[in-house]
């Protein structure tokens, strides 16, 4: 006896499988501090299911926010917290849905020999992924890949350097070490001029989106003396990502340095090396720009002490502009000891100071850092509210969520 199909059900057992989701619901506490253009981040438990796409909305009202999903690992939400007072708590969905379509905050203008990135429709920072090569007069052995120059206050004033003939080997925001050891060889990465180390762009790829723009690349520490040719020592990823604030600027910069063998490398005690900061030409000379520490140390006494955070500033074209540094608590040796020059626009976060310590293949070294760039002066309570967002950002929870779960055939 044949079977008679029921009308619509063979198009309902060939049809594809349907994902059905409730919406994930969010608070966000402010904590002791009052927020204010904070960046917020939920890392996404593993497991969780997302919708595609998917929207966020404030509970209270419906309003929609602007809103980034990060891949990864591990993949996370990113947004701006516009407003919250101490103590307070907000809630959002994540709902499916097309966001609404808006001009991207920030954003990132590529070539093949840099990378820019822009917030607000202004440039902050270029990567350089192309080698520069030195101006007239430099010897080339100086050229340089892999580093941040220039960058740029919200009023386009150039607060970085490239090049200094009193320092030719300092590059705007750059990440070298100066005295290494590798299988009993000393190895100096900082100063170029001793041939001895070499560090280098590999790759490097733009992220954006309507909350933030960056990017994330990849060098290569070399050996230049090894035994039977250059020798990779370290590789290391950086990834950058500046937030779309239109003032201050907002930028946050990780680095991740693993062994590119089996073999630790030695990091000797030093008074410099590690994440390094060469400020404007207009900065020149004792009284050309001024230092402030999270402990109220200044350029006459905040050398070699450590700090949460240090602000530098000084007149560019006869204007002050300035930039805070923020050491994240994570960080080896937090709060890090710093170089402050006493006469140059220079300075260093150096967890080297205190002591040697080794990069292992079981072990990388992980260093964060935030940078807030300004016109003006900065003023230090701001900087500590500043610091406290990134330090001790707000707190996301999940309150309730429902994870769809993928139809099946009947």
């Amino acid at each position: 006896m044949a079977h008679r199909m029921i009308p619509g059900l063979w198009a309902l057992l060939a049809a594809p499988c349907v994902f059905s989701f409730d919406a994930i619901r969010l608070e966000v506490s402010a904590g002791p501090h009052g927020r204010r253009g904070t960046p917020v981040r939920w890392d996404v438990p593993q497991g969780q299911k997302l919708p595609s796409p998917f929207r966020l909305v404030e509970a209270e009202g419906g309003a929609e926010v602007p809103v980034q999903l990060e891949a990864g690992p591990p993949r996370a939400v990113v947004w701006i917290l516009e407003g919250l007072a101490a103590g307070s708590k907000r809630r959002y969905r994540i709902e499916p849905g097309e966001p609404k379509a808006a001009a991207p905050a920030a954003g990132v203008v590529a070539a093949r020999e840099a990378l820019t990135l822009r917030a607000a429709g202004k440039d902050v920072l270029r990567y350089n992924a192309a080698e520069v090569q030195p101006p007239a007069g430099v010897e080339p052995i100086y050229a340089r890949s892999g580093y941040i120059h220039p960058l740029w206050t919200p009023g386009g004033r150039l607060i970085t350097n490239d090049f200094p003939l009193n320092h030719k080997h300092h590059h705007g925001v750059w990440m070298p070490w100066s005295q290494t050891e590798l299988e009993g060889r000393a190895i100096n990465f900082w100063e170029q001029n001793r041939a001895e180390g070499k560090v280098q762009h590999v790759s490097s790829e733009p992220v954006s989106g309507p909350v933030a723009a960056g990017f994330k690349a990849r060098h290569r520490f070399t050996d230049l003396k090894a035994a039977g040719g250059p020798k990779p020592v370290l590789d290391e990823t950086w990834e950058v990502t500046v937030y779309g604030l239109e003032k201050p600027f907002v930028a946050d910069f990780v680095s991740v340095q693993r062994c590119a063998g089996s073999t630790p490398l030695k990091l000797k005690q030093y008074r410099y090396g590690g994440f390094g900061f060469r400020g404007s030409a207009d900065w020149e000379g004792k009284d050309g720009c001024e230092f402030l520490t999270s402990e109220g140390k200044t350029r006459a006494d905040g050398h070699a002490t450590a700090a949460r955070w240090c602000a530098v500033w000084g007149k560019v074209k006869g204007e002050t502009a300035g930039i805070s540094f923020f050491c994240h608590p994570s960080n080896f040796r937090h709060p890090q000891n710093m170089r402050i020059h006493d006469t140059e626009p220079f300075f260093n976060f150096a967890p080297c100071q205190t002591g040697d310590f080794e990069i292992t293949p079981e072990k990388p070294l992980v260093s964060r850092y935030r940078l807030v760039i300004q016109d003006g002066k900065p003023d230090p309570g701001e900087v500590e509210r500043l610091w406290r967002d990134y330090a001790e950002p707000p707190k996301v929870e999940v309150v309730a969520a429902k994870g769809g779960t993928a139809g099946g055939r009947p």
